[in-house]
């Protein structure tokens, strides 16, 4: 009877049987050398991709311009006006420690304060939070009759 190879686990078994055949497949070392055969490939995958990647930017001879750090205008351009200044990058505060007013312009209300009732806060405007009653725009629930 002729015997079978598993090239994972780099060995022969005895026996050429369904039975055998499915015991080592089952089995931990045999699991073992499948899940280390592709993480090998997956390796060896993500380190031709490199070495592509790195040798067709070694052969392109551009260079990069001399360009201004990031958040300086161009040179030649002339900065933006003072009230259209971008907001500084997520996690860093305000340079003068103040918030930024509102799209459109429009300064913040005074102390956090809330429009009076009835009054629509500025569109652009997201500090006022939900409205005060969610459910007066809610459908009635509906009665199951039985």
């Amino acid at each position: 009877m002729p015997k079978y190879y598993c090239d994972y686990c780099d060995t022969y078994l005895t026996h050429d049987s369904p039975s055998v055949r499915k015991t080592h497949n089952n089995g931990r070392k045999h699991k073992e050398n499948v899940k280390f055969y592709y993480q090998k490939w997956m390796e060896e995958q993500a380190q031709t991709l490199i070495d592509q990647t790195t040798a067709a930017y070694q052969a392109t001879s551009h260079k990069m311009p001399n360009m201004p750090p990031p958040g300086m205008p161009p040179p030649g351009m002339m900065p933006p006006p003072p009230g259209m200044m971008m907001p500084p990058p997520a996690g860093m505060p305000p340079p003068s420690g103040l918030p930024f007013p509102p799209p459109g312009g429009m300064p913040p209300p005074p102390g956090g304060m809330r429009p009076p009732p009835g009054v629509r806060p500025p569109m652009g405007d997201l500090r006022m939070g939900p409205p005060q009653n969610m459910n007066q725009h809610r459908p009635p629930p509906m009665s199951s009759a039985s």
